[in-house]
């Protein structure tokens, strides 16, 4: 059955591009309303955003969304991820301004969150994305695949010049509770040497050590250090996560990304809904991105075994 949230939640931070404020709040929505966004400092057709891969129109830094009347926000990964990582399906996002806030970096805050609010389930059924046949996208060395499996799940590659990164791959199945243990504390990452010139260009003016990791050559320079060796590509999984629920619906299949960032994403789904004989909706239990305890609310235990995200201010 589809799910949404038990009570509000409120969270704040500030936008890594703009570095603004950015005050976010998650409320229960009835079944089919998806994933919405309204920009309370927006006012008619223009505040309603809702969160579907034919929007997305930036992905070059991440993943931007705009509706008909130009009203958009951006930076939404990582709180898609953690919607669809925690079996969510139904839920109104709002915010004050063009950028959801970066928190820590990852999924983690936006993961705590939720579970200290619970979840409830409607009596809508939930109907999966079921991959048929393979389907895929190439670009500029990169790739992006779906292929059908009987669950969802994930492999990534990445590989970069900087010896901190290197070349990482990781292979996850990604129902049950995978994605709260496995992805949501892993934090987006930056090369120093790319933060400067983007800083020159007036960007990136909220990011810092304390929302990103940021390599220079071979050195890792947060004190604290990486939260797993490889969690750059961790962090790879995690966007894809994200970016995948624009689908509408969650996606009953395995997801391959080969040097893939938003953007390959994106155009795998566009592709994807443009070859409507590739999938099919289907009820399939295997097909939930988390499939949590069944006593609900749900509580905070599966937290545990994270590692610790500090500086969070969350409130439910």
């Amino acid at each position: 059955m589809r799910r949404s949230l038990q009570r509000p939640i409120h969270m704040q931070g500030v936008g890594v591009h703009g570095g603004a404020p950015a005050h976010l709040t998650l409320r229960p929505a009835a079944p089919e309303t998806g994933y919405l966004i309204r920009r309370r400092d927006l006012k008619g057709e223009a505040a309603l955003i809702p969160a579907r891969y034919d929007l997305v129109t930036d992905t070059r830094l991440c993943t931007r969304l705009t509706n008909a009347q130009g009203g958009s926000v951006g930076t939404v990964e990582h709180l898609m991820a953690a919607l669809a990582g925690c079996g969510l399906d139904d839920v109104l996002i709002e915010i004050d301004g063009p950028e959801v806030p970066i928190m820590d970096g990852g999924s983690r805050p936006f993961v705590e969150a939720i579970l200290a609010a619970g979840l409830t389930e409607t009596d809508a059924p939930l109907q999966a994305i079921r991959i048929l046949a393979p389907i895929e996208v190439r670009h500029e060395g990169k790739l992006a695949r779906l292929e059908p499996c009987a669950r969802f799940e994930g492999r990534f590659l990445i590989e970069f010049p900087d010896p901190a990164i290197g070349r990482q791959e990781i292979a996850l199945d990604l129902t049950g509770d995978a994605f709260v243990e496995e992805l949501a504390a892993a934090r987006t990452f930056g090369r120093l040497f790319e933060i400067e010139k983007l800083r020159e260009m007036g960007l990136t003016r909220g990011g810092s050590l304390e929302n990103a990791v940021v390599v220079d050559g071979g050195r890792v320079l947060n004190p604290g250090g990486l939260r797993w060796p490889d969690e750059f590509v961790r962090h790879k999984m995690l966007d894809a996560v994200g970016d995948l629920a624009l689908a509408g619906a969650p996606i009953l299949g395995r997801y391959i990304g080969e040097k893939a960032g938003h953007d390959m994403t994106n155009r795998l789904l566009r592709a994807l809904f443009a070859a409507p004989h590739l999938w099919r909706f289907e009820s399939v239990e295997g097909a939930r991105g988390a499939v949590l305890p069944d006593a609900l609310p749900l509580t905070a235990p599966l937290l545990d075994s994270l590692p610790a995200a500090a500086g969070l201010r969350v409130s439910a």
